[in-house]
């Protein structure tokens, strides 16, 4: 890791840059991969799991009796642990359904919204190198609370063509309807575009690799909506004399074992922590079954020490960390003052793996740099509103002029006339 002393700030914008892995071609790749499917449907998802996973899978769907069996295969232990986590998940994310009241505007106008679920919702859970069975928790149990009719989850085969039981079990426990064997861009363009097995979704939800990211991005130009823009995993962690060094370490190599791309920040006001933090993480690293990841990720990352805590709580706001760690002797005194940040984690015992699992909010989050403008998932990224109105006699009669100068004034005479129509039947009455 970069160890930065007192950065002026001209360069805290160029510190706050994400590492860059593009893949030469990718959007052509991907590009070809979403023709793909929609021109050949599930014949092109068994050819493509092939060429990217290695594996073809018996079938796309899985049938419905493997996965409500899929639970022998779990521990019990393990089990009960996923059961508190999704109790935990729904009773935070139950808490976001809300009715909103009638609001008169003006006497005789009437105006409300309603919450109405998405019909079909799209999940993406990754393979790759750890079955993320978390996610799936984390986005079917909202998907089910929002009320939504069908939630179909796409995850990538393992070797021998199947899906890891953990997902399964996840998967059944939360609701989902269908679960396919598909992953990466392919399943992407399945639930956007439909094929003969896999039905086109109303929104996709989920994070994923480059291919997968891209994708996401390339379909929303054609109309399907997605839960946010995603990118590699991030955390920033603010401390102070006070903070255990040995647990900065650990949220910080927890968030870089991710993956090589992932990036971790140290920002702090007082330097024998980054002295103390550095030797914790040489020590802490060599217990890592993937200290070869977490170390490549570090590469791409900072120690770095500021004046003042309210410095490093201005340099978090640029970075507009994914996940946001307050180590400090009074975090809420900091907390008042975030403005960009996915999920925050206050005091020293709040690490950044208990939002992960089971601590109830979603991990589902913006990174790079979109938690400036966007919001993590909620109950309510699977909901849309309706807006409704109301007008009576009385109510035109009030706001009708109003309307009628503002219609004229736009030279929309056909708005106007619509107004105007009315209120001479009143009068006629």
């Amino acid at each position: 890791m970069r160890t930065i002393l007192y950065p002026s700030k001209k360069k805290w914008e160029s510190l706050c840059q994400r590492p860059q892995f593009g893949k030469p071609g990718l959007e052509d790749i991907v590009a070809g991969i979403l023709q793909k499917v929609r021109n050949e449907g599930d014949k092109s998802l068994f050819e493509l799991s092939e060429q990217f996973d290695g594996a073809v899978p018996g079938n796309l769907r899985v049938p419905h009796s493997e996965i409500e069996s899929a639970g022998r295969n779990v521990p019990e232990k393990l089990r009960k642990a996923i059961g508190t986590a999704k109790a935990n998940i729904e009773k935070f994310h139950r808490a976001q359904l809300r009715n909103e009241n009638v609001t008169e505007t003006t006497k005789g106008v009437k105006c409300w919204r309603k919450s109405v679920p998405i019909g079909k919702a799209g999940l993406y859970i990754p393979g790759g190198t750890a079955p993320l069975f978390s996610t799936v928790l984390m986005l079917a149990v909202p998907a089910k609370i929002a009320g939504c009719r069908e939630i179909i989850l796409c995850t990538p085969p393992d070797k021998n063509g199947e899906v890891n039981p953990l997902i399964l079990y996840a998967g059944f426990t939360a609701g989902v309807t269908d679960i396919f064997v598909v992953g990466g861009a392919q399943a992407i363009a399945a639930m956007a575009y439909g094929t003969e097995s896999i039905p086109k979704v109303d929104k996709i939800f989920g994070p994923g690799n480059q291919y997968v990211t891209k994708a996401k991005e390339m379909v929303q130009l054609d109309g399907i909506p997605i839960d946010m823009p995603a990118g590699p995993s991030e955390v920033l962690v603010i401390a102070d004399k006070n903070a255990d060094p040995a647990f900065i370490a650990s949220d910080l190599l927890a968030q870089a074992e991710h993956g090589p791309d992932s990036q971790v920040f140290l920002l702090t006001d007082t330097a024998d922590i980054i002295k103390s933090v550095k030797k914790e993480i040489q020590r802490q690293s060599g217990l890592l079954p993937r200290k070869e990841i977490a170390l490549m990720a570090l590469d791409n990352s900072s120690l770095i020490l500021l004046d003042t805590l309210d410095e490093c709580m201005e340099f978090s706001n640029l970075y507009a960390p994914e996940h946001l760690i307050i180590s400090v002797s009074d975090p809420l005194v900091l907390a008042e003052k975030v403005t960009n940040a996915g999920s925050v984690f206050l005091g020293k015992y709040s690490c950044e793996s208990a939002g992960d699992y089971a601590s109830g909010t979603n991990h589902t989050l913006p990174t790079n740099g979109h938690a400036k403008n966007f919001s993590g998932v909620s109950t309510e990224s699977f909901m849309k509103m309706i807006t409704f109105q109301e007008i009576s006699a009385e109510g035109l009669k009030n706001l009708g002029p109003v309307i009628e100068l503002m219609a004229e004034a736009e030279q929309l005479y056909g708005h106007k006339n619509a107004v105007t129509l009315r209120l001479k039947s009143l009068e006629n009455d």
